[in-house]
């Protein structure tokens, strides 16, 4: 395991217990560090539920904030940025795992988008972390290591991944843009590309039960991934063990995008 002691940060977008974003932020718990986190904000005070669903999985962690933030609401980010000052002082790493496009935008060919939810899609999936970077950079006073999630289908076209491809290869290709200009003070971005698990965002993409299929079949590994191996890859890019890799799209998916073909020894997906 990977020694995070001392180290703070900030976690974006844990939706449940089962999000990579939380497979993470264990891992890092258990090797010693201290977060902060956000939720979603709630529409109606008397029935918390984005806050309640957070807490559920937080509270062992011992946290040291939980707030709500809207990603597209710069004096949210601002509130979240200014207490996590006021609590740690600096900031050693940021999580980012935020990304949504409308349903009616996300199920249609990518030619049907509308303008509006391709804008809603691209600003928060891919422009929050140009956001929230901007905000970390002055609180990582002894360097850093800023982390986003992404998929394969931001490199290739994954049918029923659609317009979350789009923004996922934006997001790439910002975190390659960061890691180039935070450089040289000593932070470092990279990205998670993890192979498909039953997270809440995966329940909206196509046929997952046959993505998953496909993983087990084609991949050099024959099989899936797990929430822990996610997990432990991204606390080592964020722990100083990664000292050296940034601008790194980082595949935890069993080997499976290295492959062009199927297998020689696979005759048939049934």
């Amino acid at each position: 395991m990977v020694s995070m002691e001392g180290k703070t940060g900030l976690v974006f977008g844990i939706a449940n217990d089962r999000s990579i974003a939380a497979a993470i932020a264990s891992e890092c718990h258990a090797a010693g560090a201290k977060m902060g986190f956000t939720h979603l904000p709630d529409t109606d005070p008397e029935r918390p539920k984005a806050a309640k669903r957070l807490h559920k999985v937080v509270d062992g962690w011992d946290p040291a904030l939980v707030m709500p933030c809207d990603a597209t609401n710069d004096e949210h980010l601002d509130a979240v940025f200014a207490e996590a000052e006021k609590t740690f002082g600096k900031l050693d790493f940021v999580i980012h795992s935020i990304a949504y496009a409308p349903i009616d935008d996300l199920t249609c060919p990518v030619y049907d988008v509308s303008r509006d939810g391709f804008k809603m899609s691209m600003e928060i999936s891919a422009y929050s972390l140009i956001s929230l970077t901007n905000r970390a950079k002055p609180l990582m006073k002894d360097g850093g290591s800023i982390l986003a999630m992404t998929y394969l289908g931001g490199e290739t076209v994954i049918p029923g991944y659609n317009l979350m491809g789009v923004c996922k290869a934006a997001l790439e290709s910002t975190m390659t843009y960061l890691a180039a200009e935070l450089g040289p003070s000593n932070i470092r971005v990279n990205a998670v590309s993890a192979g498909p698990l039953r997270t809440l965002a995966a329940s909206a993409v196509g046929d997952f039960q046959q993505m998953q299929k496909l993983y087990e079949t084609f991949s050099p590994l024959r099989r899936n991934i797990t929430f822990e191996e996610v997990g432990k890859a991204g606390a080592f890019l964020l722990s100083d063990a990664a000292s050296g890799i940034s601008g790194e799209n980082l595949h935890v998916d069993a080997g499976y995008h290295v492959m062009g073909a199927p297998p020689m020894d696979v005759a048939e997906l049934s």
